[in-house]
């Protein structure tokens, strides 16, 4: 991991203007934004929407968790829950009856006050069927309420959660979930405020005027000020949210950068304090320096390649594992990913909360080969044809490249490559129009389920045909039931196994965060999920003099 450092020297060849002056004349944004305690940030790509309940990226959630809080929030520190919406919660002996009591001072940013109620509806309307909520498994661990959600059954009342009153919230769980209270800081958990949404239409419409500017009512530490759609998202300093005290920050604005050597250029001149990811060519550049604003950090998220295996010839089991078995993921990442990350052989990162998962496979040409030819491609003789869909990013656009090459060497196949803009992509894979697609998942809270159960067959975010009832069962049903860590690790390792013997997806590698963060910026701690709590953050006007 490389260090944050308290003072910021960069080499002449990047034309930096060390003292953050923007290059020419005039004030750069950090300067003015450390004076007015403004943080500028550069967010990765214009968001979706703000809906808690409809959005599922991460330039999204950055902007939802600033606008919204949840019942518990992660302390970017430790990553441990600490009170949200609710001052504190009860378990009970058995694990299985969760009771939140809700802070008294919590508030909506127009002033009402926050009560139990607002989960039970916000909970109905995140599970309900026509919500298209594709997050909604996030509150499956609640009694009834997959079956809720799928239409099994129809009386909500029956689902675990009820308001014991206005401030306690009561929720049973199918089984004990040791990372139940984790679930309370996603987005999909958070409450949303009934009148402003019924204000716009039904509970369940998707993307009406509730969130623009002029009519969003959240209840997190900042408000919405300004949104101009593909220049800035600006937030201030929320005057109702319970915890406003604690929060420096006057404001903070977020940009779209979905051009990341755009961002980078930004950085180096003072517009950012913060950028989203940094140019792969750029990481050597940045390591050589002395005190470099470049962090490296471990990250619990993986990189892989969707396969829709509904699409030839990724129906056929032996053409998806030859596309697997080609990918040199050691050279990748020593070559075109300059060592920043780490080659990847399932969906769950090594190590998380204890647990390894299994290797299956390595690069292995030989062996791609004959499976190929076993599925009628020998040399790749009668191939059809095969398109990689990727978001715009120059990152995603080399590593594609990188890997058509490999394939054309190995397997002497043809893949086409198309790049979308963000909206498109995140609907190109919704609608699972596409054969091959990029995709990164970055974790929700620390626990491989979170990971494993992305590939359940009515799972909100499982792109790619693959359902199996065997792993259905082994993920949903006896991993929740098992006496023992060590007995749950083992049912997971099991299904990971059959998970990748299937390979409805490859993976590539595993995340680390890259980021180039300004020295001003405090209590933006590195953590495991990359977790941004806004409300710790602050600027240090006087950077310049810190040791």
């Amino acid at each position: 991991m490389s260090l944050r450092r308290t003072a910021l020297k960069l080499l002449p060849t990047l034309c930096l203007c060390v003292t953050l002056v923007a290059c020419g004349s005039g004030e750069s944004r950090v300067v003015q934004g450390n004076r007015n305690g403004i943080l500028h940030y550069g967010n990765g790509t214009e968001p979706q929407g703000l809906d808690p309940h409809i959005v599922t990226g991460l330039p999204e959630s950055h902007i939802v968790r600033a606008l919204f809080e949840g019942l518990a929030v992660k302390n970017p520190f430790t990553l441990e829950p600490e009170p949200g919406v609710a001052q504190s919660w009860d378990i009970s002996e058995d694990g299985r009856t969760v009771t939140f009591h809700l802070n008294p001072q919590a508030r909506w940013s127009n002033g009402d006050t926050m009560t139990a109620h607002d989960y039970v509806w916000s909970w109905q309307r995140a599970l309900n069927p026509a919500m298209g909520n594709q997050y909604a498994y996030m509150l499956y661990p609640i009694e009834n309420a997959e079956a809720f959600a799928t239409g099994k059954l129809q009386d909500f009342a029956e689902v675990g959660v009820k308001a014991l009153d206005k401030h306690t919230l009561q929720v049973q769980l199918v089984t004990a979930t040791p990372y139940f209270i984790q679930l309370m800081d996603h987005y999909s958990t958070f409450a949303v405020h009934r009148p402003t949404i019924e204000k716009f239409g039904q509970a369940t419409d998707r993307f009406t005027p509730w969130t623009r500017v002029e009519n969003i009512v959240g209840n997190g530490a900042f408000t919405l000020k300004e949104w101009k759609l593909n220049r800035r998202i600006r937030v201030e300093k929320s005057g109702t949210y319970w915890d406003r005290d604690r929060v420096k920050l006057n404001g903070v604005v977020f940009y779209p950068t979905e051009n990341i050597s755009s961002e980078e250029r930004m950085f180096r001149v003072g517009q950012l304090h913060y950028t989203q990811t940094i140019p792969l060519d750029k990481i050597p550049v940045y390591r050589a320096m002395e005190n470099s604003p470049y962090v490296n950090a471990p990250y619990l998220g993986t990189y892989y390649y969707l396969l829709n295996i509904n699409e030839a010839p990724l129906q056929d089991v032996r053409v998806r594992r030859a596309l697997s078995l080609a990918i040199d993921r050691e050279r990748l990442n020593n070559t075109v990913l300059h060592a920043a990350n780490v080659p990847a052989y399932g969906i769950t990162p090594p190590g998380t909360l204890g647990y390894q998962p299994p290797k299956l496979f390595g690069h292995d040409v030989a062996a791609a080969r004959q499976l190929l030819a076993e599925a009628g491609f020998p040399n790749g003789e009668g191939w059809p044809g095969l398109e990689l869909t990727y978001n715009t990013s120059e990152s995603h656009r080399k590593i594609a490249v990188a890997l058509q090459q490999m394939w054309k060497d190995a397997l002497n196949i043809e893949v086409t490559l198309s790049n979308q803009e963000w909206k498109v992509y995140l609907d190109s894979v919704d609608q699972m129009n596409f054969q091959m697609a990029r995709r990164g998942w970055i974790g929700d809270y620390v626990d491989p389920n979170n990971f494993l159960d992305l590939f359940l067959c009515a799972g909100g975010n499982n792109n790619t045909g693959f359902c199996d009832p065997q792993y259905d069962d082994m993920i949903t049903r006896q991993a929740p039931r098992a006496k023992s860590r060590e007995e749950r690790y083992a049912i997971f390792y099991a299904a990971e196994t059959l998970l990748m013997e299937q390979m409805p997806f490859i993976p590539i590698y595993t995340y680390t965060s890259n980021h180039l963060i300004h020295p001003s910026v405090r209590d933006m701690p590195s953590n495991l999920m990359d977790s941004l709590n806004l409300k710790y953050v602050w600027l240090d006007q006087n950077w310049e003099g810190a040791q």
